[in-house]
């Protein structure tokens, strides 16, 4: 077994082991300042360095254009499912918000939604349980919209948009706001597309706490009265992400990553267009061992599979926990599935490296060639 276990945990995950080695080097004192990030005051030149270089990084990785702005929040990806209502539902009159459900974070995000206006489910992969996307060519959107939502990729259910839809072309003026809370910089944004997108840092980004906010400028200004000041996208982007203490540690940590992904290189590529090469190659890996096995099943439809989240099953159930205790002797974590669906998942997040995959899939085959 190597020094560290692979982490496979879908959230809080496993980040770079040069980005934490570098926070741990870091801890007392940041760049001869004599502080730990963790000491420094918010509005101090330290932190405000940190913070906005983080930003201009993240900028330059998802090349986010510069009608959109880039705010750092809390309260997580659940959290936004209420604060991305309040400030968006009231952009039209009759509050009118279509959602796209395709697993259990986007049916949250409708459930929620209610609560500030008329949200409605306009297309489902329910009735699939939830291993489909319905074509976009099918969504009956009305008109009207405040926006359309949409989960990007499903942490539970392993579903993934690969191609974002295009609503202008479906003839939806509407602006789209994705969760990208588990693919954030695993592959490019097509921004033209996207009028708002948010996600937590727990995945591929850092540790939990903080909560991207990207949002197109047009966007701004439209929150309910009931939108607490600190939710307030316009007042976040007024005050530089500085109107209440942010999470400083947090952003720092997201900031390391972002240098990190910023160094890495595959063949001619480099930063996110080179860790979807990688992403591409992982899950890849991981879905020929599940497909060519006699024991193991993954149930999505391969044109909605998602790269960072896996689930599967073993056809014999009796073999689960004989399955996670080996694994874990093995040095391979946090593979049991979420509780609603049961089974198994392997979160491959950017920090995963090929190494954790290939050790998985080879221990999944002998596993496989003993319980045969």
């Amino acid at each position: 077994m190597r020094q560290r276990p692979y982490n496979f945990s879908a959230g809080p995950a496993a980040m770079p082991e040069a980005v934490l080695q570098q926070a741990a080097a870091e801890m007392l004192d940041w760049h001869g300042s004599g502080m730990s990030v963790m000491e420094m005051s918010h509005r101090g030149k330290e932190f405000v360095s940190i913070c906005e270089q983080a930003e201009a990084d993240l900028r330059e990785l998802l090349a986010v254009p510069p009608t959109f702005k880039i705010l750092f929040m809390q309260g997580g990806g659940l959290a936004e499912n209420a604060i991305v209502p309040m400030n968006l539902a009231a952009r039209k009159p009759a509050r009118l918000m279509d959602f796209i459900v395709t697993g259990a974070w986007s049916q949250k995000s409708a459930q929620e939604a209610r609560k500030y206006g008329d949200a409605t489910v306009a297309a489902s992969g329910a009735d699939t349980g939830f291993t489909t996307i319905p074509a976009p060519a099918t969504w009956p959107l009305r008109d009207g919209l405040s926006y359309v939502h949409l989960c990007s990729n499903e942490t539970i259910h392993g579903v993934e948009f690969h191609e974002l839809p295009d609503l202008q072309a479906l003839g939806c003026d509407a602006p789209l706001v994705i969760d990208f809370s588990s693919h954030v910089l695993s592959r490019p944004v097509d921004w033209s597309r996207v009028g708002l997108a948010f996600g937590g840092a727990q995945k591929n980004i850092g540790p939990a706490g903080v909560t991207l906010v990207v949002v197109r400028e047009d966007l701004l200004g439209h929150a309910l009265p009931v939108c607490p000041s600190a939710f307030d996208y316009r007042t976040v982007a007024e005050h530089a992400s500085m109107y209440n203490t942010p999470p400083t540690y947090g952003i720092y940590m997201a900031g390391l990553t972002f240098q990190w992904l910023k160094a890495q290189r595959e063949g001619a590529l480099s930063g996110v267009a080179a860790m979807e090469a990688r992403n591409l190659a992982k899950a890849r890996l991981l879905y020929d061992c599940i497909d060519g096995s006699q024991l193991y099943v993954n149930r999505v439809d391969p044109a909605c599979r998602s790269r960072m989240n896996i689930p599967f099953q073993l056809r014999e159930e009796r073999l689960n926990d004989a399955f996670l205790a080996q694994a874990r002797a093995h040095g391979l974590l946090q593979l049991k599935g979420h509780k609603s669906v049961g089974g198994m998942r392997a979160s491959l997040y950017n920090a995963m490296p090929l190494e954790g995959v290939q050790a998985l899939v080879e221990f999944m085959r002998d596993f496989e060639r003993h319980h045969a």
